[in-house]
């Protein structure tokens, strides 16, 4: 008799909610700490960077669309994602915020500043809701060649929660080149500091939205922080900023 062919299996990797558990929140509480963003890391798959980038074509999954020229922000435009969110994205809001949160209520204890944050992110979207931010934030950025994205902070009301999370879902080198994402920290009696931050598709980075404290030598102070992205020389870049308070 033949041998009984063999049926191949796919191999499934590790869930979302898998490699979240893994990160080493330790360490990134410390980097944030001492550099004002933290790298995740390989987070995203390159078939759901794929997925995901695909979605700009669609009209369904979101609510507006934003040409950043028509408004000085830049070149380049984004859409803002339609509640019910895409599901890779839900989850990663959902799983990235009890540990942010934790980070965040640390880091306003510091500056000394009242608000504290739930540690679940439904708790914290109700807060926004009374607030009437309704909108969901999270969204899909598309860059072409030349395109760019001026220094800024997204703050879309009054609640704000102060950290952030931006995916590369293209390959630098291969999809395009330059565009770096950029960070600058504005320090109170001194001149700017910037930070270049090297991610490759599917990397995450945490930053923060608008303020940060940092150890002087007379204690802690805030400093302002701003993001970007650098000109794109060649080809085109995707990403996906996962924000965490609705909008008004």
């Amino acid at each position: 008799m033949s041998a009984p062919a063999r049926v191949k299996r796919a191999v499934r990797g590790p869930s979302i909610e898998e490699r979240l558990e893994s990160l080493d929140w330790t360490a990134l509480s410390s980097e944030l700490d001492a550099r004002g963003c933290a790298s995740l890391g390989a987070m995203l798959t390159p078939d759901e960077c794929s997925a995901l980038a695909g979605l700009y074509a669609s009209e369904a999954p979101f609510r507006s669309r934003v040409v950043m020229s028509r408004h000085g922000f830049g070149r380049g435009e984004y859409k803002y994602f339609a509640y019910p969110l895409p599901d890779v994205i839900a989850r990663l809001r959902h799983g990235l915020y009890p540990a942010l949160s934790s980070i965040a209520n640390r880091w306003n204890e510091a500056m000394r500043i009242d608000t504290r944050y739930p540690e679940t992110h439904e708790a914290y979207l109700q807060r926004c809701h009374q607030a009437e931010q309704l909108r969901p934030t999270p969204l899909l950025l598309q860059y072409g060649e030349g395109d760019y994205n001026c220094l800024h902070q997204d703050l879309y009301g009054d609640e704000v929660f102060p950290l952030q999370v931006a995916f590369l879902l293209s390959e630098p080198e291969r999809d395009f080149t330059g565009g770096e994402f950029v960070l600058t920290e504005q320090r109170p009696r001194m001149q700017s500091r910037a930070e270049v931050v090297p991610l490759r598709q599917g990397d995450g980075v945490i930053f923060p939205v608008h303020h940060r404290p940092v150890q002087g030598t007379r204690g802690t102070y805030r400093v302002n922080m701003r993001h970007g992205v650098s000109r794109i020389r060649a080809g085109h870049r995707h990403t996906v900023g996962i924000i965490f308070h609705d909008a008004r």
